[in-house]
C-alpha cells in the first residue's frame, strides 16, 4: 500500500492585525460580543503588499525548507488559496512554480472555498496513488477574503471573522511517517447562491453603482432562509465528515488525539469538542486569527506541533466547512506507522 506523508508545514501571517475593538467600532457591536460570541480576540489583515499568491509563495519557502526539500524535487503544485488574488483571470500555481523555481513541476489552481485544503489533500493523494511519477507534492496558497467584508453589513456578521495569511503543506509518496489516512466530503448545492459577491462576474459586471451599492461586498441574499436550512444540516454534517474520515481510516472518535478545526463562533467550536468527546487541549481556538478561510487547519496543525499538543502515534484529524456548502475531513496518523 503506498504510503502518502506530510513533510511539513507552513504559514505565513501578515505583520497587520485588526483587533476585536476595532470589529466593534466598525460594526457597532459590542466588543464583548465580538469576544465572546464570535470569539475574536484580534485577526491578521492584509497590508498592501501581502498578495494572496504571494502569501502562498511565502509560506511554501517556510515549508520547503523546513522539510529540507529544494523546488527541484516537487512534481506537482497544487494551489489551494483563494480566488481573490493578484489578477482576477490567472493561474497561480504557475506563478508560483516560476517564484519556488520548481522546474520540474507541474501546477494547477483548484477551489472549494474553505474547503479547499480537505478537498485538495484528498486530490493530491489520490494523484500520487494513481500515478508512480508524482512523488512529491505541493498544496500552497493564500487568502484575504476580508477584503470584501463591509462591517456595516449585520446579514454578513458571521463572516466578521475572516483574515488573511498563507499555508502550504509539503507531501512525499512513502515517506514513512505522518500518514495522509483517508478523507470525506459532502456539498450541498441548495446553499449554492446563498453567500455571494454579487457584482463583478458576467452575470452582474462591475458598475460605479454597483461600487456605491457595495455589491463587490460579500452579501447574504437570504439570510433567514440560509439560517435556518443551515441549521439543520450544518453540525450534523460536520461531525458526519469527521466520523466518516475516520471510519474509513480504521479509526472512531474516541481514537482522535487532535482536532484541526477552522475558527467559527466559541459555542458552535465547544460544541463539536463535546459532541466528539474532546477536552480543550485537544484543538486550537483561532481566537488571535480569526478565520483564514483554508489554512485554518494548516495554521491549527502548525500550532499544535509547535506547543507540543502532538506526539508520535496520534490520530488527527483536519476538518473544514465552506460556503456553498462543502464539509470536508481528513484523518492523519502522525509519526511512525
Amino acid at each position: 500500500m503506498t504510503n502518502i506523508g506530510i513533510v511539513s508545514v507552513g504559514t505565513f501571517i501578515p505583520e497587520k492585525f485588526m483587533t476585536s475593538k476595532e470589529i466593534a467600532e466598525k460594526s457597532g457591536i459590542p466588543i464583548e460580543v465580538v469576544e465572546a460570541k464570535l470569539g475574536i480576540k484580534s485577526k491578521p489583515v492584509a497590508s498592501y503588499e501581502d498578495h494572496t499568491c504571494e502569501m502562498g509563495i511565502k509560506a511554501a519557502q517556510i515549508a520547503l525548507k523546513k522539510g529540507d526539500v529544494a523546488p527541484e524535487e516537487i512534481d506537482l503544485i497544487i494551489y489551494i488559496g483563494e480566488e481573490h488574488k493578484e489578477y482576477p483571470l490567472w493561474t497561480a500555481a504557475l506563478y508560483m512554480q516560476k517564484h519556488l523555481g520548481a522546474v520540474n513541476a507541474v501546477g494547477f489552481d483548484m477551489a472549494l472555498r474553505c474547503g479547499t485544503t480537505i478537498m485538495g489533500m484528498k486530490l493530491a493523494k489520490d494523484m500520487m496513488v494513481a500515478d508512480e511519477s508524482i512523488r512529491t507534492v505541493l498544496l500552497a496558497g493564500g487568502y484575504r477574503n476580508e477584503d470584501f467584508i463591509d462591517y456595516t453589513n449585520p446579514r454578513t456578521r458571521f463572516m466578521y471573522n475572516l483574515g488573511a495569511g498563507g499555508g502550504a503543506i509539503l507531501l512525499k509518496k512513502d515517506y514513512g511517517r505522518n500518514t495522509v489516512l483517508s478523507s470525506h466530503l459532502i456539498t450541498d448545492g441548495s446553499f449554492s447562491e446563498d453567500v455571494v459577491v454579487v457584482a463583478g462576474g458576467t452575470k452582474y459586471p462591475i458598475s460605479a453603482e454597483a461600487l456605491e451599492l457595495k455589491r463587490n461586498k460579500l452579501d447574504v441574499l437570504d439570510p433567514e432562509g440560509m439560517k435556518s436550512r443551515l441549521e439543520e444540516k450544518s453540525m450534523n454534517n460536520f461531525l458526519k465528515v469527521i466520523r466518516e474520515s475516520l471510519s474509513k481510516s480504521g479509526y472512531t472518535q474516541e481514537d482522535v488525539d487532535y482536532l484541526g478545526i477552522l475558527h467559527m463562533k466559541k459555542s458552535a467550536h465547544d460544541y463539536v469538542l463535546q459532541e466528539l468527546g474532546l477536552r480543550e487541549h485537544q484543538s486550537i481556538y483561532l481566537e488571535n486569527y480569526g478565520h483564514i478561510g483554508q489554512i485554518d487547519q494548516i495554521l491549527s496543525l502548525e500550532l499544535a506541533l509547535q506547543q507540543g499538543r502532538i506526539k508520535g502515534g496520534d490520530i488527527i484529524v483536519l476538518v473544514s466547512a465552506g460556503i456553498g456548502y462543502a464539509w470536508g475531513a481528513t484523518t492523519i496518523q502522525w509519526g511512525k506507522p
